[in-house]
């Protein structure tokens, strides 16, 4: 039987990160209660100040797009908050509970329609980040909590 600070390795496993302005706004508690009243287990948290070097690595995709540098300087602007979250279908069902990436357009109910709005800035302020694939999970997390150990 695994430690509980250990991934199950039977579970599938996303980040979710509190951006800051979800930080600066004292969201983070009520983002992870969405996510834990769901019946998701939260299995690593950690605040921290992200470096450019972090951040580039887990927005690789984004590199060579128009709006890199924008994006670096949202999430440099404050603390994140980073978590690791497990469950059944667990990637879905958080990316259901945040709502669409644009907070204007997200519905009712979900995490970025209920507290996200458009700020006027040229970034999206959309207060959470969630895995959109295992094998970006897999990415993110071992780039967020290296320490955590990954059975297979």
């Amino acid at each position: 039987m695994p430690t509980p600070d250990l991934l199950d390795p039977h579970k599938e496993h996303t980040l979710v990160l509190v951006k800051p302005d979800g930080y600066q706004r004292g969201l983070t508690g009520e983002v992870l209660k969405r996510i834990e009243a769901k019946g998701y287990v939260l299995k690593g948290l950690k605040i921290k100040k992200a470096t450019v070097e972090l951040l580039t690595e887990h927005y690789t995709e984004h590199k060579e797009k128009h709006f890199f540098k924008d994006l670096l300087d949202y999430m440099t602007s404050g603390p994140i908050v980073a978590a690791v979250v497990e469950g059944d279908r667990v990637i879905e069902g958080v990316r259901s509970l945040m709502g669409a990436t644009n907070p204007t357009l997200a519905a009712p109910g979900t995490i970025r329609g209920d507290l996200g709005r458009d700020w006027g800035g040229s970034a999206v302020y959309n207060i959470v980040h969630g895995s959109d694939s295992s094998t970006s999970a897999d990415r993110e997390i071992a780039l967020w909590f290296p320490e955590l150990v990954f059975h297979n």
